[in-house]
């Protein structure tokens, strides 16, 4: 017998951050909730993500998106109640370009504006503050104090409880198979253990979002890219504060995680596809970034690592809203690896946008129909 309710005010789909935030945030308003996953909680593209979390953008619209999910970030361990993991540790961007120099300025600038404490930094203080960074060539470093990284798996199960306690079902292990839309209304939604009916419809599915905005005939611009990342073995006297340092032209990173480092890089020339292939020479081209910016990668040693789909969109930005030509179908799609940093926030909105509440910021451009007309932003390539 199937344990979903026959009806909800919001059907979820995606138990990664992004949906449980988002059911956590509609419950939390007084909402029935039903989020449906097909797997575990947090077992797609969440669980693989690097943890950052970040204000440092060169927009005010993601400023302000990542500024507020920084302030929920600080306040999880009250709201809704449990222990991430939270590293305010700083965030440190490592620029050899004079071009990104100049990019940089007016950003600082803009987030001063925005209430975000970032700032360029010495390379004398670039130093102390990631002593395992090497500086070769580099002509600046910003550095932002709020910023840091947390537990990706653990924020998914403080919402996924929270949502709980308001009155949601958490459905894992629970795939959509089909949607009923009717006069261009949502009205149920079908998975494998019984069907929901619904007017109101979220898709969090990551990677997956394509998948089902196809079952109600819409077309939804995101792709899944594979993505790599890396442990070092434990090593010793590494700084407990150490920062997340990104060298801004790779997109090189690392943090402190447990006794080790965790490390990634983007492989730009990797193409979109469940299926798609990985390059072996990946490590190879790491490692000789890391010759330069992480020069003791081979001295601590490579313990493991893991790859994981991270939903991409063309811009590399995000997609919230409501999709035209289905009445309350809202996608909640986070850009490349940065739908966890802004998670937060993104509930927020979308309870907002089911109660017909004006959102904090405006969302308009974070609209499906924006891809025609807008570049990516450099800083959207990085963690």
């Amino acid at each position: 017998m199937s344990s979903l309710p026959e009806r909800a005010d919001v059907v979820v789909v995606g138990g990664g951050v992004v949906g449980t935030s988002a059911a956590f945030h509609l419950a939390e308003a007084g909402l029935a909730v039903t989020l449906l996953e097909r797997n575990e909680l947090a077992s797609g593209s969440t669980s693989r993500a690097a943890g950052g979390i970040r204000a440092q953008f060169s927009d005010p619209l993601n400023i302000e998106l990542g500024r507020r999910s920084l302030e929920a970030f600080a306040s999880f361990a009250e709201r809704p109640g449990a222990e991430i993991d939270l590293r305010q540790v700083g965030y440190l961007f490592l620029l050899d370009r004079e071009e990104d120099v100049r990019a940089f300025e007016r950003g600082v600038e803009l987030q001063n504006a925005n209430g975000v404490p970032s700032r360029f930094v010495s390379l004398e203080e670039a130093h102390a503050l990631s002593p395992l960074a090497g500086l070769e060539g580099v002509l600046a470093a910003t550095y932002s104090p709020l910023d840091g990284h947390a537990s990706p798996e653990a924020v998914v199960q403080g919402y996924a409880a929270g949502a709980r306690r308001h009155g949601a079902t958490i459905a894992p292990g629970c795939a959509v198979t089909a949607i009923t839309v009717s006069g261009g209304e949502i009205r149920a939604v079908h998975t494998e253990q019984g069907s929901v009916a619904t007017g109101v419809l979220v898709c969090a599915a990551g990677a997956w979002s394509a998948e089902l905005g196809s079952m109600v005939g819409l077309e939804l611009p995101v792709q899944p890219v594979l993505r790599q990342i890396g442990f070092t073995a434990p090593a010793p006297d590494l700084p407990e504060d150490l920062p997340m340092t990104i060298d801004f032209t790779t997109g090189l990173y690392f943090h402190r995680e447990g006794p080790g480092l965790l490390f990634g890089m983007a492989d730009r020339s990797q193409q979109p596809g469940f299926d798609a292939p990985t390059d072996p020479s990946w490590l190879d081209r790491v490692t000789e970034v890391a010759e330069r910016r992480l020069p003791t990668l081979l001295e601590l040693g490579i313990a493991g690592g893991w790859k994981g789909y991270y939903e991409v969109t063309p811009d590399h930005n995000a997609l919230i809203g409501e999709t035209p030509g289905v009445a309350r179908f809202l996608y909640l799609t986070g850009f490349s690896g940065h739908g966890f940093l802004q998670a937060p926030a993104a509930g927020e909105i979308v309870r907002d946008l089911v109660l017909g509440r004006e959102p904090f910021v405006d969302v308009a451009p974070l609209c499906v129909e924006r891809f025609a007309r807008q570049a990516p932003r450099p800083e959207h390539n990085v963690v």
